[in-house]
């Protein structure tokens, strides 16, 4: 019994400390996911043509142009958004959907990984057959050229395209829908303090009518 006296009372010591940074999570999560949208969606504006043709043909998506112009607003402003964490929980509903038909239409046959690499676990037949087209590729620099130079910042690898990427931002985009912004950190929590006061006033003068009556 007393061991579970002692659980409960830590539990309640590391709530009491976590309590003021329950908004830290929440604002490093729109740090993080800001900047990776607004250059996507600002991609897809350049690249416009392409794009759409893109999504019309590889990828077989309906009114190629709209889902590009969707898109890219929903990455772009939707980004934008998010840094300053205004409307949080709206603009991440177009952001998830977003990532879900990243998910779907275009990382899923590829499997988990963003990077082959053929000594993971989460390693599939595709990222296993590259592994090959990577040696004979760095053989061939080796070979031909200033390998060092070309690897110096990072040894040569494999670009799998899987849905790592996509599904952790979505979860982070998740996240974000249930928590909203973050408290003290998003606008979104100091306009709703601004907002609350008339309504907190208003009921404090109902109240106070309803105890003269």
């Amino acid at each position: 019994m007393s061991l579970l006296k002692t659980t409960s009372s830590l539990n309640r010591r590391v709530r009491g400390l976590a309590e003021p940074l329950d908004g830290l999570p929440p604002l490093l999560f729109r740090l993080i996911l800001a900047p990776v949208l607004m250059q996507a969606g600002w991609n897809k504006i350049i690249g416009f043509e392409n794009t759409a043709a893109w999504f019309g043909g590889s990828l077989g998506l309906p009114f190629p142009e709209l889902m590009v112009t969707l898109a890219a607003g929903a990455e772009l402003f939707g980004g934008g958004l998010l840094l300053v964490g205004l409307g949080t929980r709206w603009v991440s509903v177009p952001l998830m959907v977003t990532m879900l038909v990243a998910v779907f239409a275009v990382h899923w046959p590829n499997g988990w990984l963003a990077i082959s690499d053929a000594s993971s676990w989460l390693a599939n037949d595709r990222v296993l057959e590259a592994a090959e087209r990577k040696s004979r590729a760095i053989a061939i620099l080796r070979e031909h050229g200033n390998y060092s130079w070309l690897s110096g910042r990072g040894p040569i690898t494999v670009l799998n395209n899987g849905i790592e990427f996509a599904a952790t931002y979505f979860v982070m985009l998740l996240s974000l829908f249930v928590t909203g912004g973050g408290r003290f950190t998003s606008l979104d929590y100091w306009v709703g303090r601004v907002l609350s006061r008339p309504a907190a006033r208003i009921d404090a003068i109902r109240a106070g009518e309803g105890s003269h009556a």
